[in-house]
């Protein structure tokens, strides 16, 4: 859950007119659900996954009163849906075997660009899954709301790092959503190395970054008994003495259009 915007799958073309509209979409997973659940008039949702109203789902108040349904092929099957939508659940080969039953399937585009027209970006998977859902012009709507809230951001940064840390000790590099979401706000990224990777304990220890962004701090983090480079005193110190953003994980949980939550919010922290 907390690497999601890893866990997002390759953008299939499925298309649907408002007057092929589906009206039993089943949707298999965390990152399906939100789309489902922002862009689906509720009267098309027959089914969600099990997480899509735990508290960490973006649109967990949306998902209260629908009915769930484990990413299992018999339970899927038994609902007869006309659409499903996913981006990891059932498991690798779900989608081959849905089509192979006749049931058309809508995956969530994978992408580390926030807004890039070349190579695929948060609006071109809105689109995408606005179309699939027959809600087209619901998509462009969203689109256009997403733009102008990153036209508006206002960088005051002036060439400040921010380090990304979660509570089991990860950050991202260049090449990540969350490298781009720094940028976006006018950060430079602290962390150089390309993807996910332990928390450079070593560098801490002579050069710090100017601003913590903390994601995931509202909630459990590893196991009392389990190691992360979090519990060195070198990353605990990164969180004294220099100005914290906290992320809620909902914003960046998916490549979807509430990570401009969390570029909104590290814009703000650049002020101080």
């Amino acid at each position: 859950m907390l690497f999601g915007l890893a866990a997002c799958g390759v953008p299939t073309q499925t298309q649907a007119s408002n007057a092929q509209r589906p009206m039993r979409i089943v949707s298999l997973d965390y990152c399906a659900d939100q789309y489902v659940l922002k862009l689906a008039d509720r009267d098309q949702i027959l089914a969600l996954s099990p997480e899509a109203a735990r508290d960490y789902s973006y649109m967990h108040e949306a998902a209260v009163g629908l009915q769930t349904v484990r990413p299992v092929t018999e339970d899927v099957l038994i609902l007869k849906p006309d659409l499903i939508v996913r981006s990891y659940g059932g498991g690798p080969n779900a989608e081959a075997f849905f089509e192979r039953t006749g049931i058309p399937v809508l995956t969530v585009g994978w992408t580390t660009h926030i807004d890039s027209e070349e190579s695929g970006s948060i609006p071109s998977i809105i689109q995408q899954m606005a179309d699939g859902l027959g809600q087209s012009e619901r998509g462009r709507e969203l689109v256009s709301e997403f733009r102008a809230r990153l036209a508006a951001i206002e960088k005051h940064s002036d060439g400040k790092t921010a380090l990304y840390m979660t509570p089991a000790g990860v950050t991202s590099g260049p090449g990540s959503m969350i490298h781009e979401m720094l940028v976006s706000a006018g950060f430079k990224n602290f962390e150089q190395e390309p993807g996910w990777r332990a928390l450079p304990l070593e560098r801490l220890a002579y050069a710090q970054p100017d601003v913590i962004a903390a994601a995931f701090f509202d909630r459990p983090g590893p196991a009392p008994d389990s190691w992360s480079a979090m519990k060195h005193p070198v990353a605990k110190q990164q969180m004294e003495g220099r100005p914290v953003v906290q992320l809620q994980g909902a914003w960046t949980s998916c490549s979807a259009w509430f990570m401009i939550d969390a570029i909104e919010a590290l814009a703000e922290g650049g002020e101080s």
